[in-house]
């Protein structure tokens, strides 16, 4: 499934995509991710979590950069990983595209991903609305540490608060729920292309 998500960061495009080419900055501000070994040739070890009310899945797995571009701002990341109870596995292909808006910066971010096993049973519409949460919680994350580099501050707990298991189903059920009020009581609109 193909997930598009943007977000924007006050700070200039230079300094986003300088940002972007620290891997550990970048996985610190990911909520629910750790990166627990550098393999060369661009290539990391990890673990993700994502708990949502009771339920909780857990993968380990490996990320690889494919691309950077550093003159058009673009990066292309492949990551898959198997749950860590063996109860499924994901793969992803992640592509970021950095953009300049006045001062700041616009981050376009597309998730190509496949899920099997149990993370596969939940619907398009809440992966995807636990993924807008997540990537939300990731922009504030990233730009309190940019900040903190900005201002020379230490880096311990800057940037690395991730939302609560129960925030983050709150917040997608909320989602959901604007989803089906819009379906069934606002006129229909026909996507534009």
């Amino acid at each position: 499934m193909l997930i598009k998500n943007q977000f924007e960061v006050s700070q200039p495009v230079d300094k986003v995509w300088d940002f972007f080419g620290n891997i550990p900055q970048v996985a610190a501000c990911l909520p629910g991710a750790a990166l627990t070994e550098e393999l060369g040739d661009e290539t990391y070890a990890g673990n993700v979590a994502v708990r949502m009310g009771p339920v909780r899945l857990a993968f380990d797995g490996k990320a690889k950069i494919l691309s950077r571009d550093d003159a058009t701002k673009h990066m292309v990341i492949d990551a898959a990983g198997a749950e860590q109870k063996g109860r499924g596995q994901a793969a992803m292909t992640i592509t970021a595209q950095l953009t300049s808006i006045g001062g700041g910066t616009r981050v376009a971010m597309e998730q190509d991903l496949q899920l099997s096993g149990a993370a596969a049973q939940y619907g398009r519409g809440m992966i995807q609305d636990v993924t807008t949460v997540l990537m939300g919680q990731f922009a504030t994350n990233m730009q309190q540490r940019i900040g903190a580099l900005e201002r020379g501050e230490s880096l311990d707990g800057v940037g690395t608060a991730s939302a609560s298991g129960f925030a983050i189903g709150l917040q997608a059920t909320r989602m959901a729920l604007m989803r089906v009020f819009r379906r069934f009581f606002l006129p229909y609109q026909a996507a534009r292309s």
